[in-house]
């Protein structure tokens, strides 16, 4: 099991970061939480990884944090919950909000991620609850901004989500009009999910 990767940041979108480590060049899906934490490119980074093998695939998650990590692997452990959806839940949500709503039993809240239905928002709670309770939060050490491109890189980010292109453009366009103007990518990329 590969638990961390540590080298020079070559990429980042708000989807995934490539990490060059002694000349192999490592692509990491990351949420929207491990973005805002990402240095600057051609900065030593250190992410927390999970390795997932499948029959057609071998995929690399990073984050920022083991405690998101953690999260992570909690989340995809509950029936109904991929490696994609757990993804957006923690894009949604910073972890330990996300861990909070689980914990508190807000059902409602964990269904307004896209994608979440009420059984599968329930069973999250059910499951997860007392798990998560015992979790101690570890926060990131920075958050970075998202540069001159925010909504573009936005828009970028919910096309590789999976959302159609003039839905996530209506939606961003709607957020940067709810108050996301001048704000970092993963704030304009939550604000649009709500919307979406």
């Amino acid at each position: 099991m590969i638990t961390h990767i540590e080298g020079i940041l070559v990429e980042k979108t708000p989807t995934y970061a490539v990490l060059d480590c002694g000349g192999v060049g490592f692509m990491i899906a990351i949420s929207l939480h491990t973005y805002g934490g990402l240095p600057e490119v051609s900065s030593k980074c250190k992410l927390f990884t999970h390795l997932q093998i499948k029959e057609n695939a071998h995929s690399l998650f990073g984050f920022a944090t083991a405690y998101e990590r953690e999260l992570f692997r909690l989340l995809i452990s509950v029936s109904g919950i991929g490696a994609g959806t757990a993804r957006m839940m923690l894009s949604a949500f910073p972890p330990e909000e996300l861990a909070g709503h689980i914990a508190s039993g807000n059902v409602d809240t964990v269904q307004s991620i896209k994608g979440i239905g009420a059984k599968t928002a329930q069973r999250v709670v059910v499951e997860l609850k007392e798990k998560i309770g015992k979790m101690a939060p570890v926060l990131p050490e920075n958050n970075a901004g998202a540069g001159n491109k925010a909504a573009e890189e936005a828009l970028s980010a919910l096309v590789q989500l999976g959302f159609p292109k003039p839905a996530a453009s209506k939606a961003v366009q709607q957020a940067l009009k709810d108050g996301g103007a001048g704000k970092a990518v993963e704030d304009i990329i939550r604000l649009a999910l709500k919307i979406l």
